[in-house]
């Protein structure tokens, strides 16, 4: 029999979940918490993944749910003998996943631990008796300073605000909170948007607002093609029922918001560094404004917050003013005083490993962007110091690094080459700035990499300049993440402070 007309009156958490036969694939944080809430719905849980961790793997028991340790690169018999009703899977499981063709192929619903969350949205609700609203944040860079960003603001103008999903807190812990809030601000990764395309109506997400803050290749592997990335990503905005806020120096976005299937009456609201337009969020003469959220929009515009308080914040990168303006809009969409959001500017600060200074010294800043972990993102940071040493390299992902070399690495003083396989790197400085010297790190050992790049890179920078983590790539080749790799870049850069050896860099010999 169909799983369908069932599946389809699992609306709320007052549903009816009992025996639902629940396939869950993954143990990490986001696996548990799916387990976790079907367990207290009363559904049938069997959770499949290659690994687990003890403290995971001894509550799932204690929870009422089974667990199935070993390979998923086949269709494990457990699964097939279970005969799931629904398979929730982890963000880790892309398209192409062996288990995830099998349940397409024989009809079985695929479901993300936002599309649950979203399900069981009314577990805990405002005091008029309605859920939290959702803003959803994605885009191929800032969604975590967004996201961050997003949450204060609203908290500063009274609202009881959570930020969750891929920051790190799952949606589903968010929306069992007790405690209960008035808006949930949830960043989305590409992956979680793919899962939610593939909703059925009745399990469609409806966001109050939602942005998208920008596209660049990135993913590749896990989407199967850029035309899969961009189309994951424009789910975000999909039945947005006040607030498209888009980035107009990025056209994909326009367009995303353009094509969008939205509830009537939603406004596609536009930001970007210049002069905003009636319905927009920008700057003018040093000031930030808002010309959208108020009456007189086409003559008027009301003050945020200024360039020079940014810049005294700490918050004045180009890259990070964006995130500040696409936080305002989904702010305001809501309701929030600009007064409030000045007040909460004055007081955010940054995330660890996102431009972060970790050293002035001898007339060298050392800055670490180790989340700069695709193209775009180091872009944007090398735009923001021009003329850096760079320090790139690490598992790209499948994407190609030569359109970022060719546009901003030839602004480098000298790039640094990290990563197990550093030869795409190498070539595109080659082909595309062979006036940049280039420098291989060839340490065998992690601990070594980042004390040999501040050796090379001191003797670079010499009296005067910056030195850039901003690797463009993801880090497992050599690290065990992108905060351990910018970590170990701290650790290294204090080190060599410490020691007093700035002036004994022998000078390195660039390898071409």
């Amino acid at each position: 029999m169909s799983a369908e007309p069932r599946l389809a009156s699992l609306t709320s958490w007052n549903s009816d979940w009992s025996g639902l036969r629940v396939a869950v694939l993954g143990l990490s944080m986001t696996g548990f918490s799916v387990a976790d809430t079907l367990a207290e719905l009363g559904a049938a849980v069997l959770v499949l993944t290659e690994s687990a961790e003890e403290e995971y793997a001894r509550l799932l028991p204690v929870i009422g749910a089974e667990l199935e340790l070993g390979s998923l690169s086949s269709v494990p018999q457990a699964l097939v003998d279970f005969d799931p009703e629904v398979v929730i899977a982890s963000p880790g499981f892309s398209p192409a996943h062996p288990v995830i063709r099998w349940a397409q192929e024989r009809g079985t619903a695929i479901w993300g631990d936002v599309e649950l969350a979203w399900r069981v949205r009314d577990k805990v609700t405002r005091p008029d008796g309605t859920p939290a609203e959702w803003v959803l944040i994605t885009g191929t860079n800032g969604k975590t300073t967004t996201t961050q960003l997003t949450a204060s603001l609203l908290v500063e103008g009274g609202l009881r605000a959570a930020p969750c999903g891929n920051i790190g807190v799952p949606v589903l812990d968010a929306v069992r909170d007790p405690a209960g809030f008035d808006v949930l601000v949830v960043e989305l990764s590409s992956h979680q948007l793919w899962y939610i395309g593939q909703s059925l109506p009745e399990g469609e997400l409806i966001p109050y607002a939602s942005v998208c803050l920008n596209l660049a290749d990135d993913h590749l592997v896990w989407h199967g093609s850029a035309e899969a990335y961009r189309e994951a990503k424009s789910f975000v905005y999909r039945n947005t029922k006040v607030a498209c806020v888009y980035n107009k120096a990025d056209e994909a976005t326009r367009r995303m918001v353009e094509d969008a299937d939205v509830i009537d009456g939603a406004r596609a609201i536009g930001f970007d560094l210049g002069i905003p337009g009636p319905s927009d969020i920008g700057v003018v003469e040093g000031l930030v404004v808002d010309r959208a959220f108020l009456d007189d929009r086409a003559r008027s515009a009301l003050e945020l917050t200024t360039l020079r308080d940014l810049e005294e914040a700490g918050l004045s990168a180009p890259h990070i003013v964006q995130n500040i303006l696409a936080a305002s809009a989904l702010a305001r969409s809501l309701g929030v005083e600009p007064e409030a959001i000045h007040a909460a500017l004055q007081k955010f600060t940054l995330d660890a490993h996102r431009i972060q200074v970790v050293a002035r010294h001898a007339g060298v800043t050392w800055v670490d962007d180790s989340k700069a972990t695709n193209p775009h993102a180091a872009a944007s940071s090398l735009r923001a110091y021009p003329g850096a040493v760079w320090v790139v390299g690490g598992d790209l992902k499948g994407v190609d690094i030569a359109d970022l070399v060719a546009d901003v690495g030839s602004t480098a003083r000298a790039a640094i080459v990290i990563g197990v396989e550093r030869e795409a790197v190498v070539a595109a400085f080659r082909r595309h700035a062979p006036v940049v010297p280039v420098f291989e790190v060839d340490a065998g050992e992690t601990g070594q990499v980042m004390n040999r790049v501040v050796e090379i890179a001191a003797g670079v920078a010499g009296d005067e300049g910056t030195v850039l983590l901003a690797p463009a790539a993801a880090s497992f080749d050599q690290f065990s993440g992108y905060a351990d790799r910018g970590r170990r870049f701290a650790e290294a850069v204090r080190e060599w402070i410490d020691r007093g050896s700035a002036d004994d860099a022998g000078g390195p010999n660039p390898a071409h």
